[in-house]
């Protein structure tokens, strides 16, 4: 948990993370509000309103994949902050970019989602993940940095929480290169992400046990 300081519960640290965390709960909340609710005339059949809902699959893949990006975004910010001990106002900015990015993200998801299988859009959501994770690796590396980490923290909890974040952007690089050969199946990729740091994290662990 974040350490306390002298300053009690509006101590700096504490602030900037209950901020973060509101801004997440926007951002996340605010993806459900790009879909929106089919309006039919009265009286129209169950078929109509079946079809109407399905020509919102789009949306709806956008949201849930959205849902657990951010998700997993704000989880990697925990993470990295439960290793925090002490505020330096190094963390403000690259805090403050994060969560921008963050707060685009439901605009980048509906523009996909009603573009579906069109290059540009999928880029740009796909542009917008890589861009998000490579933020979130420079806040995490300065969180597990000294000053600010706790110093009881293991060197090898540190490493392994710096190399998840890779895994978003290495997900993220796939389903944008896919984006330029068939949008259609882009998002798909990302699929790879929990992949991608299994065999990071692996490789980590194997490089600390034959240390």
């Amino acid at each position: 948990m974040v350490a306390r300081q002298s300053g009690g519960p509006e101590h700096a640290l504490e602030r900037l993370v209950f901020f973060s965390d509101a801004v997440f709960a926007i951002a996340i909340t605010l993806l459900i509000i790009e879909i929106h609710i089919p309006r039919l005339p009265i009286g129209s059949s169950d078929a109509e309103y079946i079809n109407a809902l399905a020509n919102l699959w789009p949306n709806f893949f956008g949201f849930f994949v959205s849902f657990w990006v951010i998700a997993a975004f704000w989880a990697g910010h925990h993470r990295a902050f439960c290793l925090a001990a002490h505020y330096s106002d190094r963390l403000v900015m690259p805090n403050l970019a994060l969560l921008c990015v963050i707060v685009f993200m439901p605009f980048a998801t509906g523009f996909m989602g009603g573009n579906i299988g069109t290059i540009v859009p999928t880029a740009l959501y796909d542009a917008t993940l890589v861009f998000c994770g490579l933020l979130n690796v420079r806040l995490v590396r300065i969180v597990t940095s000294p000053p600010i980490v706790n110093e009881a923290a293991s060197e090898e909890t540190i490493a392994m929480t710096r190399v998840r974040g890779w895994a978003v952007v290495l997900g993220g690089g796939s389903a944008l290169a896919f984006a330029f050969v068939d949008p259609r199946f882009s998002q798909f990729a990302l699929i790879s992400i929990p992949f991608w740091r299994r065999l990071l994290q692996a490789r980590l662990k194997h490089r600390f046990v034959t240390a």
